[in-house]
């Protein structure tokens, strides 16, 4: 199965396209030279990235348009909502017609959504932020794939298992021709048609020479392509730029410059901010957000955290939970509560409807199993799969006992795809662009 869903351009001004999905319109930034009305096409974030032979497409949609509508009209009975319930407060009730009527939240009612322990109103929370969700992205669920092609890292991060300073860890740096037959086969292959690109910072590849690679990759696959190396000078993402990357994968952590500081010796926000802006200025689609449950976090800085990914103009909001790691100066630190990082995935879609895809993370999966169709029913819609192959996936220990860590890639998407089926969502990604950069599921 496809993890996007072919399209029928119907129009193209200067480098927009508007694309036709079964009578909903969407658009898409193209890059391909003549493309035309009637054209089909494959996009991903927001850009187009291929154009496919009609024959091909219309096999693919006449399987799909049954299936699709079917999984939408279960989409929709999981999305409704109740505000009918007795026993909730007064506060409460007014805070969630607020979020519905997408009006701004203050800081005071994130705060109290924060705070929630209710079930009742959890249960309210969640199910608000699904309906906002289903609102604006329909039953479109991006499934993206993640490949770490090195655990090396100049950086002695204390909540992080591959820090220079952790000693005990054996490392790995894939051989370009190691990820170029990774990425082939996850597109090719596997049908992905976005990956994410990650190592440690300073993995010992240079900015010529993931250009190369990244060139080489586009050649051979059509891919929407995000890398996720760390902090870079702007002239380095300039070169990844030109080579096709077209999305950054970089968390801040944490918006607050004085934990940052404790937890990335010899490091400072400001630096790790303006990769992220120089990146956004440059065009890269932005994936950013921060750790959950840092020793010191108070839940104004969590809420902190989440005003700053909106003022970075997140393409997509990634918040996980901090996991320790015993090779860490945190080891023994205790991790979040599930329903904390829940409430954040939620709190994200509140103050992102239209635009924010929100991913449900690995490392919240780690937490608990289940966690995956909870975030995806508290207004999450997007996952990623690890693709990294098994003889380096465990070596890329920035927690222990990470979901999925064992697991060959056909379990995941076979998983992964059944638990999509189980909720009416559809796997695919199929672009909005309402912003410079474009980008939506």
């Amino acid at each position: 199965m496809c993890y996007a869903i072919p399209g029928r351009v119907e129009s193209v001004n200067d480098n927009i396209a508007t694309v036709d999905y079964f009578g909903q319109r969407k658009k898409a930034i193209s890059e391909i030279e003549g493309l035309t009305r009637g054209d089909y096409i494959y996009a991903q974030g927001g850009y187009v990235i291929e154009k496919i032979p009609r024959t091909e497409a219309e096999d693919i949609l006449s399987t799909w348009k049954e299936t699709f509508f079917e999984l939408q009209e279960l989409d929709l009975r999981f999305s409704r909502l109740d505000l009918g319930e007795k026993g909730i407060s007064k506060r409460f009730g007014g805070i969630i017609d607020k979020a519905l009527e997408e009006r701004d939240l203050s800081k005071e009612d994130l705060l109290y959504l924060l705070g929630l322990k209710d079930p009742k109103e959890l249960n309210i929370l969640f199910k608000a932020a699904n309906f906002l969700r289903q609102k604006y992205h329909k039953n479109a669920c991006c499934v993206h794939g993640i490949i770490e092609i090195s655990n090396y890292c100049r950086r002695s991060c204390h909540y992080c298992g591959i820090s220079s300073a952790n000693m005990g860890l054996k490392r790995y740096r894939m051989s370009r021709q190691e990820i170029v037959d990774a990425a082939c086969e996850a597109v090719n292959g596997l049908h992905f048609k976005a990956l994410v690109l990650q190592s440690g910072e300073g993995a010992g590849y240079s900015a010529a020479e993931l250009s190369e690679i990244i060139r080489e990759i586009k050649a051979k696959a059509a891919a929407l392509i995000f890398i996720s190396f760390g902090e870079m000078p702007r002239g380095d993402l300039e070169t990844l730029f030109h080579a096709g990357a077209r999305g950054i994968l970089l968390r801040f952590e944490t918006s607050n410059p004085s934990i940052y500081e404790k937890l990335h010796p010899g490091c400072r926000l400001e630096t790790r901010l303006r990769t992220l802006r120089d990146a956004a200025g440059l065009g890269y689609l932005i994936i950013t957000g921060g750790l959950i449950g840092l020793p010191g976090q108070s839940p104004e800085d969590t809420v902190n955290d989440l005003y700053l990914t909106k003022e970075l103009n997140a393409d997509m909001f990634s918040f996980g939970p901090f996991i320790p790691h015993p090779g860490t100066p945190l080891a023994r630190a205790k991790p979040p509560a599930k329903e904390d990082i829940l409430k954040i995935l939620a709190l994200a879609r509140f103050i992102e409807p239209r635009r924010a895809n929100v991913v449900v993370t690995t490392a919240l999966e780690t937490l608990d199993k289940k966690a995956r169709k909870e975030g995806l029913l508290a207004g999450a819609n997007s996952v990623m799969l690890n693709l990294t192959p098994l003889k380096y996936r465990g070596l890329y220990s920035i927690y222990p006992h990470r979901a999925h860590e064992t697991e060959e890639i056909g379990i995941q998407i076979e998983e992964t795809l059944a638990l999509l089926r189980s909720i009416g969502r559809a796997p695919s990604d199929i672009g909005i662009v309402d912003h410079p950069r474009g980008l939506k599921c």
